[in-house]
C-alpha cells in the first residue's frame, strides 16, 4: 500500500498566470500491526493540469466534438488521460510531466516531488453556473506495473484579471545579469510580482470614487434621488448606497436592493432563440421607508463568487436590481379619538394603493488577491489517495 499525499503550498485559489506548485509525498506508510513489511514499487507518475467544461443540455446547444480520440485513449490502461471518466469536455491542458519512473519504497520511507505549472492566462475562470460550469484540477496519475492507472484529483479555482498578461514588466538593464544560467531565476523573481502586480491593479481600479447621482422616478412624479461613490468593486468590498425620499413628490412606502449575477448565453449557443437571461441573487436588503428622509444599504459581495467574464459561449456580468413600492394616494394619516379627555391615538391606514416599479444599475466586479479568496474556498489545500 503507497499513500499520494498532493499538497498545493499557497492555497487552492490562484490568478492566470501564476505559478501553481503542488508538493506530491508518496510514503511506505510502516503499520505497527504489520508483521512482514515488505518494499513497495510504481511504475511511474504523472501530473497535469485541466480545465473541464460542463454545459446545461437545456440551456446550451454546443456543436458535436469528435470524443473518440478519448474514448479510445481511455480503454488503454497505460495512458495517462487526466480528464478520464469526467463530466463535459476538456477545453484547456497544460504539458505533462513526468514525476518519476521507476520508483522503490522501503517501510516507512517517502518521497516528495515538487510540480510547477505556469495556468494559462487565456484560459475562463472557475466558474459554476446555472448554464456552464468552467472546473480547474490538478490530476496526478501513477500506476504499479500491471495494475490499472490510479489518479488523484485536486481542484482549484482560478481568477481571471484582464489586461494582466499585457503589462511589460520594467527591464533593469544596467543591473541585469548576462549570465545565461539566471533566466530561469528571473523569471521566478517576474512570477513573484505578479500577485503583487495585481493587487496593485485592482487597487488603482477599484479606489476610484466619483460622485453618481440618480434620480428616482415613475409615471406619477419623482420619489427620490439615489447615490452611489463608485461602480467598480473587488470581490469580498461592500457596495454602499444612499437614498433620499425628503425631495420626491411621491411617498415611498419600501425598497429593495439586491446585488445580482446576470448569466447569459451567446446567441449563436442558445438552445431556443430568445432563452431568458439566468439571474442568481447574492444579497439582498429591504427597508420599509415611509416618512423616511435618508436610508442606505451595504450589501457584500462574496468572496466565492466569480467576478464579471465574457467568452464564446457565456457572459456574466453584475448588477443592482431595485425594486420600489409607492403610494398611490396622498398619505394623510388616520386620527382615532376615544373621547374628549384623551389623547389622540395615531394609527396607520388598513388598505392603500400601490404602485410598483424596478430599476437595473450596472456594476463591475474584478478578482482580489487570490490569498484573500484562498480563506473562504471550498477547495482543500491537500488532498490524498491510497494506492
Amino acid at each position: 500500500m503507497i499513500e499520494v499525499l498532493a499538497k498545493l503550498g499557497r492555497g487552492p485559489v490562484f490568478l492566470a498566470g501564476e505559478v501553481l506548485e503542488c508538493v506530491i509525498t508518496f510514503t511506505n506508510p510502516l503499520s505497527a500491526s504489520s508483521t512482514s513489511a515488505s518494499s513497495e514499487m510504481l511504475a511511474w507518475a504523472s501530473a497535469q493540469i485541466h480545465c473541464q467544461f460542463h454545459a446545461s443540455e437545456n440551456r446550451v446547444a454546443l456543436p458535436p466534438s469528435d470524443g473518440s480520440k478519448h474514448d479510445v485513449q481511455a480503454e488503454n490502461e497505460t495512458v495517462f488521460v487526466p480528464n478520464r471518466g469526467e463530466r463535459g469536455q476538456c477545453i484547456l491542458s497544460t504539458p505533462p510531466k513526468i514525476l518519476f519512473c521507476d520508483l522503490r519504497l522501503d517501510p516507512g520511507e517517502s518521497k516528495s516531488y515538487s510540480y510547477c505549472e505556469t495556468l494559462p492566462v487565456d484560459g475562463p475562470p472557475s466558474f459554476r453556473g446555472q448554464s456552464v460550469k468552467y472546473v480547474y484540477k490538478l490530476t496526478i496519475g501513477c500506476q504499479r506495473v500491471n495494475s490499472p492507472i490510479k489518479l488523484l484529483r485536486v481542484p482549484f479555482r482560478v481568477l481571471v484579471l484582464h489586461g494582466l498578461k499585457d503589462y511589460q514588466f520594467p527591464q533593469d538593464e544596467a543591473v541585469a545579469p548576462s549570465n545565461p544560467f539566471l533566466e530561469e531565476e528571473e523569471s521566478l523573481k517576474k512570477d513573484s510580482r505578479l500577485a503583487d502586480l495585481a493587487t496593485e491593479l485592482l487597487m488603482v481600479a477599484t479606489s476610484r470614487r466619483s460622485l453618481h447621482l440618480y434620480n428616482i422616478s415613475n409615471t406619477r412624479g419623482k420619489v427620490g434621488t439615489f447615490c452611489i461613490f463608485k461602480t467598480v468593486y473587488k470581490i469580498g468590498e461592500d457596495v454602499i448606497g444612499t437614498f433620499n425620499f425628503s425631495e420626491g413628490d411621491i411617498p415611498c412606502l419600501q425598497f429593495s436592493v439586491s446585488l445580482q449575477t446576470e448569466e447569459s448565453i451567446q446567441e449563436e449557443f442558445q438552445r431556443r432563440r430568445g432563452q431568458p437571461v439566468s439571474f442568481t441573487v447574492h444579497a439582498r436588503h429591504q427597508e420599509s421607508c415611509l416618512h423616511t428622509a435618508q436610508s442606505s444599504f451595504s450589501l457584500p459581495i462574496p468572496l466565492s463568487s466569480t467576478p464579471g467574464f465574457t467568452t464564446n459561449i457565456v457572459s456574466l456580468k453584475w448588477r443592482l436590481h431595485f425594486e420600489f413600492v409607492t403610494s398611490g394616494e396622498s398619505m394623510g394619516t388616520c386620527l382615532v379619538r376615544g373621547s374628549q379627555s384623551e389623547a389622540v391615538t395615531w394609527t396607520g391606514v388598513e388598505q392603500m394603493e400601490v404602485d410598483t416599479f424596478s430599476w437595473d444599475l450596472p456594476i463591475k466586479v474584478l478578482p482580489t488577491n487570490p490569498i484573500l479568496a484562498s480563506y473562504v474556498s471550498q477547495f482543500s489545500s491537500t488532498n490524498s489517495i491510497t494506492i
